[in-house]
């Protein structure tokens, strides 16, 4: 691990707690069925409602340090100092957030991970919130060792260091050595934790209570959002939920090319106790450090996109915290998650309508994506989407400029934020965390290469997605995309296709085979019938297009497109109606599609041979050729009378040829 060991201060601070000060009683009330710690609101509001001075002492304690601080920055200001002082001041807010406890150090390591929010100087300092806190005595660390695994360090484990070689919000990590020889990472919680966080979410919730009473144009829900944040800091503070957490996590993620997920030790693990395996990495802010083990750096961001999409919107089980000092490249070129408290889920639903969303995004289907706004909790369903759908093609078309790799989460998140106040969106709680997920990575992504977009890289996933995945409601999806005013949209499968195909996961022949399980099925009838109709109607063009050709061609060859006379006997020839911009642009965008397909890894035509046979034999096929051969021969023949019959002309279709160039009968 890529920290330096940290001796214990030599000045005490407010981490420096003995561990009298917990209170066992308040674990009591917040783990009464023995099933770990959990948040409850009512819970925390009467333990603190009768307590007046004990929260008015907190409260100033906060407001204070903070009114200091800007009004700091403000005499900076008014006397032209702010560069002069700007590195005290940065080590200032390091010091009131860390001074502050837990709930505030979450937010400084957010803002550690935004190069593009805040200046260099505060992110250096910021960023030692990530693992370079003031550690607690380690008698007291010892000594909850003791009481959480029931024998002293000596006795459980071979070594441990003398001193942590890391600290942060919620606790330290020691480096020691299993009897049975593995390294492993001992993280042992800090003192008078609940007490401290369930006092300040008090403090936070009754502000958010007062705001969202009296600031009238606010429609988020600030209540259910600190409520979410709360259950999940909550179990945060109980290490054997985290244990869970990380096997889950290891199942569900740990398989994924160049992710790595350390082993948990449970025998060795409580509540206030995790063992889990030692990692040596290097964190990926750390740019010169990785170069200097020749790691891609940019490689790894990739990995991590390419993992949190999966969490996000595969399984829906995602890490709601993967700030630097949880992301390590090791040092064989894995990424390595590590600390697992703070997990969250997206339910199946808000996972298909993050998917809808991001491809109406792309496809700049306003319409559709006001819709999904409604299925993810944005609008209300009885929302009137008329004024909203140019409202938001106005916003994103902006934003989107000439290509989706103009986009990141960053912009979409300030671009809703300018519709919030004149249009009536609210922010669901599930949200904060995944935006406070996708930030964040987001945010280290940029430090790593600051043209690096997030979405440029996550849309191959979500069109992979949506091409392949059997559930109805993506189904219905594709259908919505790909079918308009009864046309088939060629150029959105293309772009489909394409992006699919970056997608390392992506099989084509079996989204081939769902595909045709799919379009067989009965919820295929409906797309059947308009396939029928778009097959039909380009092999009908291909067909004039190609008799043009060649027409054309032994036009050429016959030397008829020069002279007079010949001119005149071109003339009296019915000519074909020429194709429309658009049935060329549709012919233009098949012909790229069949190439997007030969050119997809794992292509094998022969594949698509074997599928044949079945196909023939399947009742839906036989009916539909029916219908295309019958369809085609109306076409003809409609054609044949409108060339023939009405024009009074019976002038073969094909060039004249002149007698001298005609080919004798056969036989002669």
């Amino acid at each position: 691990m890529d920290v330096k060991t940290i001796s214990p201060p030599q000045t005490s601070s407010d981490w420096d707690l003995d561990s009298d000060l917990t209170d066992p009683v308040l674990e009591g009330d917040f783990d009464d069925d023995g099933k770990g710690l959990r948040y409850d609101p009512e819970m925390v509001a009467a333990r603190y409602r009768g307590r007046f001075w004990h929260v008015a002492g907190r409260l100033f304690d906060i407001v204070f340090p903070f009114l200091s601080f800007f009004l700091s920055l403000w005499w900076d200001r008014r006397t032209g100092s702010v560069q002069k002082n700007q590195r005290r001041r940065a080590v200032k807010m390091r010091e009131i957030l860390t001074q502050l406890g837990p709930a505030y150090i979450k937010i400084g390591q957010a803002l550690s991970t935004r190069p593009d929010l805040v200046p260099p100087l505060y992110l250096e300092e910021l960023s030692r919130l990530q693992d370079q806190l003031p550690p607690f005595p380690n008698e007291v660390a010892f000594r909850f060792i003791e009481e959480e695994l029931g024998a002293s360090p000596g006795e459980i484990y071979a070594e441990i260091s003398a001193n942590p070689v890391a600290a942060a919000s919620l606790g330290q990590v020691y480096k020691g050595k299993l009897k049975t020889g593995e390294a492993v990472a001992v993280k042992v919680q800090r003192p008078d934790l609940l007490e401290r966080v369930a006092l300040d979410l008090y403090l936070l919730r009754s502000l958010a209570i007062w705001v969202q009473k009296r600031v009238k144009r606010l429609r988020s829900d600030l209540v259910a959002i600190l409520d979410e944040f709360a259950s999940r800091i909550f179990e945060e503070m109980d290490y054997s939920h985290e244990a869970q957490n990380a096997e889950r996590f290891a199942h569900l993620y740990g398989h994924l090319r160049d992710i790595y997920v350390p082993r948990i030790y449970e025998k060795y693990t409580r509540r206030r106790v995790l063992t889990m395996e030692w990692i040596a990495g290097t964190k990926l802010t750390n740019l010169e450090a990785i170069a200097a083990k020749r790691i891609d750096a940019r490689y790894l961001i990739e990995v991590g996109v390419q993992c949190s999409l999966r969490q996000l919107l595969e399984h829906g089980f995602f890490h709601a915290d993967p700030h630097p000092g949880n992301l390590l490249a090791m040092d064989d070129g894995k990424l390595a998650y590590l600390d697992f408290g703070m997990m969250s889920e997206v339910k199946p639903y808000q996972r298909y309508g993050l998917i809808e969303a991001v491809v109406h995004l792309v496809n700049r289907d306003f319409e559709g994506l006001a819709n999904d706004y409604i299925k993810l909790e944005f609008l209300s369903e009885d929302t009137d989407l008329t004024p909203i759908i140019p409202a938001l093609s106005e916003v994103f078309n902006n934003a989107l400029g000439a290509s989706v790799a103009e986009l990141n989460f960053k912009s979409i998140t300030d671009k809703l934020s300018e519709l919030m106040y004149e249009y009536p969106f609210k922010v669901p709680a599930y949200y904060a965390l995944i935006i406070r997920s996708l930030v964040t990575l987001e945010g280290i992504a940029i430090n790593v290469d600051p043209d690096f977009k997030v979405l440029s890289k996550a849309y191959p996933y979500v069109a992979k997605r949506l091409l392949t995945d059997t559930s109805p409601q993506l189904r219905n999806s594709l259908q919505e995309l790909l079918f308009k005013d009864d046309r088939f949209r060629w150029n959105r499968l293309e772009n489909l296709l394409r992006n699919a195909k970056g997608s390392e996961d992506y099989d084509l022949a079996n989204a081939l085979n769902q595909a045709l399980d799919f379009l067989f099925s009965e919820r295929g009838e409906l797309i059947r019938d308009r396939l029928v109709d778009e097959i039909v109607k380009n092999a009908d063009l291909l067909s004039i297009d190609a008799v043009q050709n060649t027409n054309a061609a032994l036009s050429d060859w016959l030397g008829l497109n020069n002279g007079k006379n010949n001119g005149k006997r071109n003339g009296n020839r019915p000519k074909t109606q020429p194709m429309s911009d658009q049935d060329r642009q549709n012919l233009e965008h098949i012909k790229r599609i069949w190439a997007i397909v030969q050119d997809t890894p794992g292509f094998d035509p022969m594949k698509f041979v074997r599928l044949v046979p079945g196909l023939l034999a399947k009742p839906e096929t036989q009916q539909m050729g029916q219908e295309i051969v019958s369809s085609l021969a109306q076409r003809a023949a409609a054609r044949l009378i409108r060339n023939f019959v009405l024009t009074g002309e019976n002038v073969p279709s094909g060039p004249v040829i002149p007698p001298e160039r005609r080919l004798p009968p056969v036989g002669r």
